[in-house]
């Protein structure tokens, strides 16, 4: 079996990656490294085939799944504010591209196709936690393409007989997470920050929820939505089933790093719901699903991975 990770240079893939090399797998990576970084697949680039190509790219798709059996989705144009800055981008990457990777994945053959999805495409929909029965009701441009990429995936299952797995993450972080983007994810960005002795910005209040998801919950759940016999065409929320603010976030990092930062705070931003929590019923029932590492646990190995590499290099490497 030969395994093809797109977007497998990011935070997520690169995770899977090493995952997949454990349980001794062959690995095939398709990745246009705009967000990706080689530096994440460096411990384990003589083990892995990367393709630089774009899932835009009709070639780049079909070489990369030339002998491949089963395909992790990852690569996307990632974050909601980047989405309202410029939703064409978001649009041709995460629809379009998954479209084209669907496509030829039924011509060639592969068995199936676990998709990325997120858990923004609940937007402001009455009812918390959030259970897969609920309307979607997406607020951005990236959390309609989200959509628009579970809803593509069900149908090439229920058309096409090609076997997908969509998994709606809940906020997920952990090591290798970019913290320096424009767009970055809020713990990376808050770690970075107060490793910096730099103030926080928090949009709004700060009493804004998230069901905050460590990055081997994720991993766990994507391997056993490639080996369910059951929900194939379906979506699975992948969380932890709890819920913090951005405030109980900031305490808890001030707490491990022992930094009480400086908080500023702005407007609230547009497309971001006042809270999200996942109901992970479906996904304990259908794919056997717990998570393993839970809120504090995952923010002490993350806050001290940056840590580490922040002290490694003098106070530049982040």
């Amino acid at each position: 079996m030969l395994y093809l990770v797109t977007g497998g240079a990011g935070f997520i893939g690169s995770h899977l990656v090493r995952a997949l090399l454990v349980q001794g797998q062959d690995v095939r990576v398709l990745d246009n490294f705009s967000t990706g970084k080689e530096e994440n697949l460096s411990e384990v680039a003589e083990k892995v085939e990367v393709i630089r190509g774009d899932v835009r790219n009709l070639e780049d798709v079909d070489r990369a799944l030339d002998g491949v059996s089963h395909v992790f989705h990852q690569a996307a144009v990632g974050s909601v504010p980047r989405s309202i800055a410029d939703p064409f981008d978001t649009q041709t990457a995460n629809v379009n591209g998954t479209l084209n990777l669907l496509w030829k994945a039924r011509e060639a053959g592969v068995r199936r196709v676990v998709i990325a999805g997120s858990s923004s495409v609940y937007g402001d929909t009455p009812g918390m936690p959030r259970v897969e029965t609920l309307l979607p009701s997406p607020l951005s441009p990236y959390a309609l393409s989200k959509l628009s990429q579970e809803l593509f995936g069900r149908i090439f299952t229920k058309t096409f007989g090609l076997e997908t797995v969509t998994l709606r993450y809940f906020n997920i972080f952990g090591p290798r997470q970019d913290p320096q983007s424009e767009y970055a994810a809020v713990i990376p960005r808050f770690v970075r920050a107060m490793l910096k002795g730099e103030a926080l910005t928090v949009y709004g209040t700060g009493e804004q929820s998230r069901d905050f998801t460590f990055i081997d919950n994720v991993v766990q759940a994507n391997l056993l939505a490639m080996g369910t016999m059951r929900g194939v065409g379906e979506a699975f929320n992948i969380g932890c089933g709890s819920s913090f603010s951005i405030l109980d976030l900031i305490d808890n990092l001030s707490g491990i790093l022992n930094v009480r930062p400086e908080v500023k705070h702005l407007p609230p931003r547009a497309g971001d719901p006042m809270a999200s929590q996942a109901d992970i019923s479906k996904a304990r029932d259908f794919l056997g699903y717990s998570p393993k590492v839970y809120f504090r646990e995952g923010l002490e190995r993350t806050a001290r991975w940056f840590e580490d590499r922040y002290r490694s290099s003098g106070g530049t490497g982040l």
